[in-house]
């Protein structure tokens, strides 16, 4: 396990270095995705529309921002993951996209652990509770599409340095911090209960 500084976007290479455990820091644009804004991207692409932004090599952040419009443009106040589990349908079509890092809480399902595989992807885990810490690490905000969604549903263009910790709970390679767990809880289970 080792802390890393990713400067996004980023390549298979990449991907391929990091192992469950490691620490990471981001650099770079980081792209905010909820429920609606995968569902506007499923539909973009349905309808053979334009994506708004190109997303080969991207990091994708499962969270809904508090942000407040100022006269200089947009200003982040916190921004806290939100569980990744639920965006689990929209696994397959981000990966095909290119997104490379996957960025929530709670770690995601069977399926998305395939498809880290197929399309050299990891999930970071964000601390919750730490959405102030969070801030921090974003110096500005660039862009938002689809606000009509509401503010955590739209999809926020961020400029991070050195945004985490993140902590790497699934990897390219098929491990998960989360399926470890699991398994270990089972065994003490047996051992207690025999």
């Amino acid at each position: 396990m080792v802390a890393r500084t990713l400067t996004l976007p980023i390549d298979e290479r990449q991907i391929h270095e990091l192992v469950i455990g490691d620490t990471v820091y981001l650099t770079g644009t980081i792209y905010t995705a909820r429920d609606l804004a995968h569902l506007k991207i499923k539909e973009c692409l349905e309808r053979d529309q334009p994506l708004p932004i190109n997303f080969q090599g991207a990091a994708l952040f499962h969270a809904g921002p508090v942000v407040r419009k100022t006269e200089q443009g947009w200003e982040l106040i916190v921004i806290g993951p939100t569980s990744s589990i639920r965006m689990e349908p929209y696994a397959a079509m981000v990966g095909e996209l290119g997104v490379r890092l996957l960025i929530g809480k709670g770690g995601m399902a069977q399926a998305s652990r395939e498809n880290f595989q197929r399309h050299t992807q990891a999930y970071l885990q964000a601390a919750p509770g730490c959405a102030a810490q969070l801030a921090s690490g974003i110096k500005s905000v660039r862009n938002v599409y689809w606000l009509e969604n509401g503010m955590p549903e739209a999809m926020w263009v961020l400029e991070a340095d050195r945004f985490g910790p993140l902590v790497v709970t699934m990897d390219c390679k098929g491990n998960s911090i989360y399926e470890e767990v699991k398994s270990r809880a089972h065994r003490v289970l047996q051992e207690i209960y025999g």
